[in-house]
């Protein structure tokens, strides 16, 4: 027998005892009338949950698109640049060296192929380099101050964000020159100078202070920092390579790690490379000491006190100038996985090998080979195959790979020294889910410090930590982090922009609210909890096209030595333009009128014009509506879900 709370209830999905749904016919149809009518559900679409900047990727297309229009004076270029800065102010950098996880989570793959969300960004960031565009003004001065320790894209990020909030702020950066892995660990040729510059530039124009070759554990104490500032951001980095885990490594002097040997040539030490180079990884670090290995190439008028190791330690540099003649260097690549498993983007690795790099993959390094001198002549492997996440070596498999300089891109960790109590065993700093650093109060963190990843990560977590950050300086405590943690479309904000923001709340209305003037009906935002799935979009709309493809220029290994120019174009506008239709908007309305042409009832319609916004484009008059949920059906973005009035 139902309880008594039980049968105040007006509906109940099920009878008392039932054990199976009803067939949708009694669940929808009343005689004449129906209990379920269509709403309107924003969801988050799998692009931007799969963003670790959080960028709101399906706004910005939608204005690449023409669905959101910018002011007349003003290219649709600009107003997706303002979008996408919201959450990432290094767009044309992502463009280029993301390896967009958005793409791998977009819904249009069911159909054809992913939309080339990163080409689409490459073409925005350079149309904002080339304009001259700014982010925009600081927030008003919160009177607080804040330090920020490194000046890599999580310590940038964090500036822009804490800036945008009103805090001041200073980057303490150990280098020469901010920028962390994206000048120090990224050659030139995947990042130009001039466009790290530019964008760098752009956020210190906020009003940024810096201070470079400023080391926190030895210029500048802990102590210090907690007694100047209101909070303290950590964006270290992780500027230290992981040696190679095999006896006599590290009193080696030709062995040394990928981000030493990267740092020395973006620093303009080292300008060739010895005969035979032996890189070890399977990574993009990896990828690009090879790249960059071949296009150094081999020179044998360097003596012996000039070689690669003196300069990459720091011992010597080379005079790029009296190096007259090179030969293209023998690079071999190895790695632990499979090709078809290697973490480095498939691109890169398709470019190394089509500019003459050797991979090997599969394998796994066992011993260094030493000379009379104590230098290393060859390393010694086994194919291997990879048990609980650890490789072991196959018994019979041994082979020696000869080598002139060894490199291993197998890994980095942080540099805390002076700041050891940070530490937190491994070289790197512990976070709390409101990146906070756990046990002190009023210090965060961000970027690879936490775990190296992708530069669009040290972008995302430098904004959560400063959201976190910011609650904490104005309320004492870190802001919780939502489910969905990215930039949302937010209707209310939509509405304001166009000026049809709802009227001012009528107290003596407070029953029949339908066409009440001060609510937003018919709508619900579920964006913060739930990503949308195709199985709930409409995918028989969508025709099969063909992806857009930025130009390429593909060097051979011939014409490889000396060739430190840009490889990647960006797509012309008009080609960006094309490509953003192909978005299937997944979980917010794009205007396609289905719901309003196939309406048996006519009860769905189209907002006036002056009431109009993005996601804001259809209605239902309920008087007519019954419940028949075509409309649902035939919604190719899945906005409409049937369910009001349960």
């Amino acid at each position: 027998m139902a309880s008594n709370a039980e049968q105040m209830y007006t509906f109940r999905r099920y009878e008392e005892g039932a054990k199976g749904p009803r067939s949708w016919r009694e669940q929808i149809f009343h005689a004449g009338r129906s209990h379920q009518c269509p709403t309107y559900v924003h969801r988050t679409p799998p692009c931007q949950s799969n963003c670790p900047a959080g960028e709101d990727i399906r706004g910005w297309l939608q204005i690449a698109r023409g669905l959101q229009r910018p002011d007349p004076e003003q290219d649709w270029q600009a107003l997706a640049f303002t979008r996408l800065s919201e959450a990432n102010p290094f767009p044309a950098i992502m463009g280029r060296v993301c390896p967009a996880p958005c793409q791998q989570g977009c819904n249009r793959r069911v159909v054809d192929d992913h939309i080339a969300i990163n080409a689409i960004e490459h073409t925005i960031g350079d149309y904002a380099r080339e304009h001259g565009l700014s982010l925009g003004q600081p927030g008003p001065d919160s009177g607080q101050h804040v330090a920020i320790i490194g000046g890599g894209p999580a310590g940038l990020a964090a500036a822009y964000q804490l800036r945008k909030r009103g805090h001041r702020c200073t980057i303490f950066e150990a280098q020469a020159e901010l920028g962390g892995m994206m000048r120090y660990g990224i050659p030139g040729y995947r990042v130009p100078r001039q466009v790290l510059d530019t964008e760098i530039e752009r956020i210190l124009a906020l009003g940024v202070e810096v201070r470079c070759s400023t080391r926190v554990g030895s210029d500048i104490s802990l102590e210090q920092l907690d007694n100047d500032y209101a909070a303290v951001i950590w964006a270290l980095g992780t500027h230290e390579g992981r040696p190679l885990p095999v006896e006599g490594w590290d009193d080696t002097p030709n062995c040394l790690t990928g981000v030493e040997f990267l740092r020395a040539f973006n620093e303009g030490r080292l300008a060739a490379v010895s005969d035979r180079i032996l890189v070890i990884g399977g990574g993009d670090t990896s990828v690009d000491v090879a790249s960059v290995a071949r296009r150094l190439g081999y020179s044998a008028d360097l003596p012996d006190e000039d070689n690669p190791e003196h300069a990459v330690l720091g011992y010597t540099a080379h005079d790029a100038a009296s190096i007259a003649a090179r030969g293209g260097a023998e690079v071999t690549l190895t790695s632990l996985f499979p090709r078809e498993q290697m973490t480095a983007s498939e691109h890169e690795i398709e470019d190394a090998l089509r500019e003459g790099v050797d991979l090997r993959d599969g394998v796994m390094p066992i011993a260094i080979i030493h000379d009379d001198d104590g230098r290393a002549k060859a390393l010694r492997f086994a194919q291997c195959q990879i048990d609980k996440g650890q490789p072991q070596p196959i018994d019979g498999t041994e082979f020696t790979i000869e080598a002139d300089l060894i490199i291993a891109a197998i890994g980095q960790k942080g540099n805390l020294q002076g700041v050891e109590e940070l530490d937190n065993g491994h070289g790197f700093i512990d976070a709390g889910k409101n990146y906070q650093v756990p046990g002190r109060p009023g210090h965060f963190v961000a970027g690879d410090i936490i775990r190296p990843h992708l530069l669009t990560t040290a972008v995302g977590q430098a904004a959560s930590a400063v959201h976190s950050l910011d609650a904490y300086l104005r309320h004492g405590e870190p802001a919780r982090l939502p489910k969905i943690n990215v930039h949302h479309f937010n209707l209310l904000e939509e509405l304001r922009h166009a000026e049809r923001e709802p009227e001012p709340y009528d107290s003596a209305s407070t029953r029949g609210t339908d066409t009440a003037a001060f609510a937003v009906h018919n709508y619900e935002d579920r964006g913060h909890a739930e990503v949308i799935r195709h199985d709930r979009l409409y995918l028989g709309y969508f025709k099969p096209g063909q992806r857009a493809v930025r130009e390429r220029r593909e060097i051979d290994e011939e014409q490889v030595i000396g060739d430190f120019n840009e490889r990647l174009q960006p797509l012309p506008a008009e080609q960006a333009q094309g490509e953003a239709k192909r978005c299937m908007s997944c979980g917010l309305c794009f205007e396609c009128d289905n719901c309003v042409a196939y309406c048996p009832q006519s009860a769905v319609k189209r907002f006036p014009k002056a009431q109009r916004s993005v996601g804001r484009y259809v209605f239902t008059d309920y008087s007519s509506c019954v419940g028949c949920h075509i409309c649902r059906d035939v919604c190719p973005t899945g906005f409409i879900e049937m369910g009001l009035g349960e």
